[in-house]
């Protein structure tokens, strides 16, 4: 018998010693997973020979492939995976769906305009709908102010004033002529040449032309 969930959007994570069940917000994603329920059947050794402890890699893998597929498709891939249990254990898996979904029930709400199943934090309770289609109004003004924030702080930093300095131009002036010399090693205008001369004394760097030094006076040669 196919398993007849109330969403389809659930895992099942039984094995031979017994049986639950994860069932998952269509929102958000985030599951509930219900109590587990021990089997009886496992309990008095009644299960088939031979089928060894690979039902519980295999339920696993049915979970793994049970959310987000329909409804009928996900069944059957259940259904192939627990093929080798008992009657007996199926009659107990059944049972045990049924409370699963009673219990799960309780956390989730199923909205009546887009009839997914949603959790308590998906559930907006003054509206009676989910928060996709009927959002919460607090919420969505503290999300308002922050954005509305960070734009007075982007616009503000852009009109702030950064740099308080002044930008100067200067430029070489030729000792021969006066004249503004560029950047090469030669006047542009006398081509006088523009090299340092060192002071023999302190060894301070004094422009070409000069006759005494600059840091200490002494007569260049």
């Amino acid at each position: 018998m196919a398993l007849q969930p109330f969403t389809s959007n659930f895992a099942d994570n039984s094995t031979e010693a017994g049986f639950q069940f994860t069932f998952f917000c269509d929102l958000c994603r985030e599951g509930y997973k219900t109590k587990f329920i021990g089997s009886k059947t496992y309990k008095k050794g009644k299960l088939l020979k031979g089928f060894g402890g690979l039902i519980s890699a295999a339920s696993q893998i049915a979970g793994k492939y049970r959310v987000g597929y329909g409804a009928e498709r996900a069944t059957d891939t259940i259904s192939e995976h627990f093929r080798g249990m008992s009657p007996e254990w199926h009659k107990e898996h059944e049972a045990a769906f049924e409370l699963a979904q009673n219990e799960a029930k309780q956390h989730f709400h199923r909205c009546p305009k887009c009839k997914k199943w949603v959790c308590e934090n998906d559930w907006n309770e003054q509206e009676g709908l989910c928060v996709d289609d009927a959002p919460r109004v607090n919420v969505e003004v503290a999300a308002a102010k922050a954005q509305r924030a960070v734009q007075d702080i982007q616009e503000k930093a852009a009109s702030t004033q950064v740099f308080t300095g002044k930008i100067e131009s200067k430029q070489t002036l030729c000792p021969q002529c006066g004249k503004p010399a560029g950047e090469g090693k030669f006047c542009n205008n006398c081509g006088a040449p523009l090299s340092l001369v060192k002071c023999q004394k302190c060894g301070a760097q004094n422009p070409f032309g000069t006759r005494f030094c600059g840091e200490c006076g002494t007569k260049l040669g």
